[in-house]
Formats: structure tokens, C-alpha cells, sequence
């Protein structure tokens, strides 16, 4: 009742000094406003913390459940890797492989200047057999299965009659007598000359050392620069023989036989022995002794002034797989040549030959065989016929020796005009 008391007087007093519009406040009313203002802020700000702090715990939570799915599902997978396996392939299935698919396009043309080749089968021996056997003192010739023919008898059979051989036990072999004769035959067309003689062919090796001895005798040496060792000696060969003439007894390749000498490789032979080549064939000059070794190679030698021993050390470098030995004749006629060594491990080698081609095999009695390609010839496969230096088909060998014939008459005529000028 007091204190009520008091508050109307304070309230009086106001009202009578005139301030309008002003409530009168209680002692202390100030101070307890003040303190009220504090502590709502504190509690706003509480408050705020408290959300804050409610957002931040969600976000925790929910990257903890993020995390936890992962983790789930990675366990899951391994779990599913470890388990799995490989299943092995039915023994009933087929494993054949499918075509692939793909496009069909037209077969590529096939190249008609590549030369496709296939697999001959040799017998490794036979490197001591053909044409193209190289016999000097270093390489002997191992003789057996000659195939030859007595040069009189074929003579008589022929109708060749404008030259001779010492008497009917000369031979030669069966492949060098046609082309021999030819030549001759030519040459007598030329200077109708009928003195020629065969006076030295096949030999055997009893009569090679025969020769030999006697040779050693009259000179007084040991060895011997003008006949060959027995076993050594092209003579026993049968692709060699010796030229001699009825007047002087003496062949040496001058005058009317110089034609011989010079043309004798369009027939297929050599001039052996020449005489810049002593210190390789290291036998002396012979103008007269004659060797078969084939009308692309007898070409070759000549023209690049080459004896045997040269040349089959050439063709050595001109190995199958790699370059061959490309040339062509005066008569256009396109070759081949190219070496396979011989398999001396096996009782056959592989040779690999043209496919559709004309061609030869020869021994060259020393590591191998040397294929020769008539690139210009019937497409026919030839094997090399052992010991006979020719190849098996008689018709294909008919038929080149025509061409050359004719070849050779194209150019003899040519010769002959020239030695009549």
C-alpha cells in the first residue's frame, strides 16, 4: 500500500511540471531493460548455433552413408570376382575359327613378270653331274654312267660326212654331238673345209694316265702343264674334245678355223684353256680343245671374257633368294641363272625351280647345283637327268635346238658376209 502510494505521488509530480506523453518509470526500470536485451541475444545466438550445428551433423551423416554404400558395393564386386571361374571349352564344340566378316573383294590380278617357283627334288650326288661340272687339278671328276656315242657312228647315221675322228672308238657324249656337229657343219658351209678331225674325246682314266706318264717322260718334270692327272681331266667327261687337221696335222685356230674359235659359243662351247687365263686354269694355251657347257653360259663366258673357274665362282654369288644372274643373248633370248647349295647332309636336296618355265639344273662338282632359266623358252619342266647334262623332256630339247639352229644360221650368214668383204 506504501510503495502504491508512492507511485501516484511520483506520477502527480510529473504530470504537474508539464511533461506530456511521459510514463513515469519505476526505480530501477532502466537496469532491468538493459539486462532483458542481453539475454535474448544470447539466447538468438544459441539458437542460430544450434541450427548450425544441426546442418553440419547432417551433412557428416550423410557422406559416412555415401562412403558406406560404396564400400558395400566395391566388397560386393570382389566378392563376385573371387568367386567366378573359367570354364573350360566342351570337348564336343567346334573350335574352328569363323571367316571373318568382311567385305568380298575380286581377287588381285597375279603379276605376269613374277616368277613363281616350286621345290625339285635333287639327289645331292648329282652335283658331280651336268653341263656345268667344273674338272681341273683342284676338282676331280668322279666317272661312271657316261652316256656316249661314237662320233663315226653318228656320222654315218647323220649323212655327215665332211669330218672325221680317228676311228670308231671315239665318243662323246650323246647331247655334245649335235651341237659339235652343227658347228662343223656350219663352218664347212662357209669354206667348204672338210679336214677337220676329232682327235682327242672321251678318255678313260687308264688312258688319261697313260697320257700323263709319257707326258712326264718326254719332259722330265714331275707334274705336267700340258695334260691333265688322270681323274682330273675333262676328257674323262665327255663334254671335251680336240680338233686337229688332215693337211698339217696341226689345229690352231688361225685362218679358216679362226671362225671356230670365234663363234663356237653359239653352240654352247668354250675355248677352254685360253691363253690370258693360264695362271687360273694353270694349263697352257690350247687352241684346239673345245668344252660343252650350254648356249647361255658358252655366251656369258665369251662376252665377258671369263674361263670356267671365273664364272662358277660368279654364279656362286648369286645365291636362290637373292638377285640372280639376268642376261640376254645377241639373238634376244632371255636367262636366268642362280645357285643352290647342295645339302651334303641328306642324301637329296631341294631345288627350287620356275613354275612354268623352261629350265636346266647342273651340278658344278664342287658345293652345289646351278638352275638355268630359258625365259624365252616353251614353258615346260625340265629336270636334270643325271649324268646325261641334259634335261628330261627330248621334246623340249628338240625344239631349242631348232631355235638355235636357226638363230645360228641368222647369224652365220651375217659372218659370212663380213669374211667376204
Amino acid at each position: 500500500m506504501h510503495k502504491k502510494k508512492e507511485h501516484k505521488e511520483q506520477m502527480a509530480i510529473s504530470c504537474a511540471s508539464g511533461r506530456k506523453g511521459t510514463v513515469p518509470q519505476p526505480p530501477g526500470y532502466a537496469l532491468s531493460a538493459r539486462c532483458c536485451g542481453r539475454q535474448e541475444f544470447k539466447m538468438a545466438r544459441k539458437k542460430l548455433s544450434k541450427e548450425k550445428s544441426l546442418r553440419r551433423t547432417k551433412f557428416y551423416a550423410q557422406c559416412i552413408v555415401c562412403l558406406a554404400v560404396l564400400g558395400a558395393g566395391a566388397f560386393l564386386i570382389k566378392g563376385a570376382a573371387d568367386r567366378s571361374t573359367i570354364v573350360s571349352q566342351s570337348p564336343y564344340a567346334d573350335d574352328s575359327e569363323l571367316p571373318d566378316a568382311t567385305v568380298e573383294t575380286a581377287p588381285a590380278e597375279p603379276d605376269p613378270d613374277k616368277v613363281l617357283y616350286e621345290s625339285s627334288m635333287v639327289n645331292t650326288k648329282d652335283k658331280y653331274r651336268g653341263d656345268l661340272i667344273l674338272v681341273n687339278n683342284e676338282h676331280q671328276y668322279y666317272s661312271g654312267d657316261e652316256d656316249l656315242v661314237s662320233i663315226l657312228e653318228m656320222n654315218d647315221e647323220t649323212d655327215r660326212h665332211f669330218f672325221t675322228s680317228v676311228d670308231y672308238s671315239y665318243k662323246i657324249l650323246g647331247c655334245v654331238y649335235e651341237p659339235m656337229a652343227r658347228m662343223i657343219e656350219d663352218f664347212y658351209n662357209l669354206y667348204y673345209n672338210d679336214t677337220l678331225t676329232i682327235y682327242g674325246s672321251y678318255r678313260t682314266t687308264e688312258f688319261q694316265q697313260q697320257l700323263y706318264d709319257e707326258d712326264l717322260a718326254s719332259t722330265g718334270e714331275n707334274e705336267s702343264t700340258r695334260v691333265a692327272k688322270p681323274g682330273f681331266s675333262e676328257h674323262e667327261t665327255g663334254y671335251a674334245f680336240d680338233f686337229s687337221e688332215t693337211v698339217n696335222n696341226d689345229y690352231d685356230g688361225t685362218g679358216d678355223f679362226a671362225w671356230i674359235n670365234e663363234n663356237c659359243y653359239k653352240y654352247g662351247f668354250i675355248l677352254r684353256y685360253p691363253e690370258d687365263k693360264e695362271s687360273i686354269t694353270e694349263i697352257q694355251y690350247e687352241p684346239w680343245h673345245f668344252r660343252y657347257v650350254g648356249i647361255p653360259h658358252a655366251y656369258y663366258m665369251t662376252k665377258n671374257d671369263l674361263c670356267l673357274e671365273e664364272y662358277i665362282d660368279l654364279v656362286r654369288g648369286y645365291a636362290y633368294g637373292d638377285k640372280n644372274l639376268e642376261f640376254t643373248d645377241d639373238n634376244g633370248k632371255s636367262y636366268e641363272v642362280y645357285f643352290v647349295p647342295s645339302d651334303d647332309g641328306a642324301e637329296t636336296t631341294t631345288v627350287p625351280v620356275p613354275a612354268g618355265k623352261k629350265y636346266t639344273v647342273s651340278g658344278n662338282n664342287i658345293d652345289g647345283f646351278i638352275v638355268t632359266v630359258y625365259n624365252d623358252g616353251i614353258p615346260a619342266i625340265m629336270q636334270y637327268k643325271p649324268g646325261s647334262g641334259s634335261a628330261d623332256s627330248s621334246d623340249a630339247d628338240s625344239s631349242e635346238n631348232t631355235d638355235d639352229t636357226a638363230d645360228n644360221a641368222d647369224s652365220n650368214d651375217g659372218d659370212s658376209e663380213d669374211i667376204q668383204q
